[in-house]
């Protein structure tokens, strides 16, 4: 790949965002790129926990690509935003846990692909926004759907229209990051998180995530039949069996499904 890098370091993997003399600006090519490789890291059974960051010191990425997008069309503008969510979903929906690791401007689709992560950490230096009323456009990466479950549907409104940027404290303070660093820890600090999860029994996780992401779509008496369901996979599998055991035995459990 071109602009996005992958490094398998099972049991996680490392995706980056490698653009940084344009600030990891986020054109076709980079959805395109990012599709393709979530896709062959779901299928990975060894990769439980994948990390998305940007090249650089500056930026996660600062948003999309204005200088494809000046000239494209209602089709190009639509096409660019299926691009945006087909991206988005992937990283909410595969079974892999997924963090963003968000230094400096995480901005516009930047933003959103945080969004659409499971978890997000960020450095002190991180500046998150939708600005794009300021270019007389609309966030549609997801932006105006995932934000508001985030933080409330007040505060994203106000964020959405008035495209103003906020500081990483004050993202962490609306509860759209999980955890501030300094920015030389950044890395770690998602490593060491990904390394406890991927600890953890991989299919549970699993199950967990998706009970998590379909309460947000179904009512809650749906939800609470789906989290029966759920459970009763977990009942069937080895790692059930073997975690109850350790427990019992008072020895760490050798989890193997996923």
């Amino acid at each position: 790949m071109e602009l996005v890098k992958l490094q398998l370091e099972a049991p996680l993997a490392v995706m980056t965002i490698d653009r940084p003399d344009c600030l990891n600006a986020l054109n076709s090519q980079v959805y395109e790129e990012m599709i393709v490789l979530l896709r062959q890291v779901e299928a990975m059974d060894e990769i439980r926990v994948v990390i998305l960051t940007g090249a650089g010191e500056k930026a996660f990425a600062a948003g999309a690509d204005i200088a494809q997008m000046v000239h494209q069309d209602a089709l190009g503008g639509r096409h660019m935003s299926d691009l945006c969510h087909r991206t988005a979903d992937l990283l909410e929906n595969m079974r892999q846990v997924t963090i963003a690791a968000v230094g400096g401007y995480a901005l516009g689709g930047g933003c959103e692909l945080t969004l659409a992560c499971d978890l997000r950490l960020a450095s002190e230096n991180a500046r998150f926004a939708l600005p794009e009323v300021t270019l007389g456009i609309i966030p549609a990466g997801g932006g105006t759907q995932r934000l508001s479950r985030l933080i409330g549907v007040g505060r994203a409104k106000e964020l959405i229209f008035t495209g103003d940027q906020i500081d990483a404290q004050e993202a962490y303070r609306l509860g759209l990051v999980n955890r501030v660093v300094p920015r030389a820890e950044l890395m770690d600090a998602c490593r060491a998180l990904a390394e406890k999860i991927a600890s953890r029994a991989g299919y549970a996780v699993s199950l967990a995530k998706s009970a998590i992401n379909s309460s947000l779509d179904i009512d809650r008496k749906n939800g609470a039949e789906r989290e029966k369901d759920l459970l009763g996979l977990a009942f069937a599998t080895h790692d059930k069996q073997e975690g109850m055991e350790a427990f019992l035995a008072r020895r760490a459990p050798k989890f193997q499904d996923f």
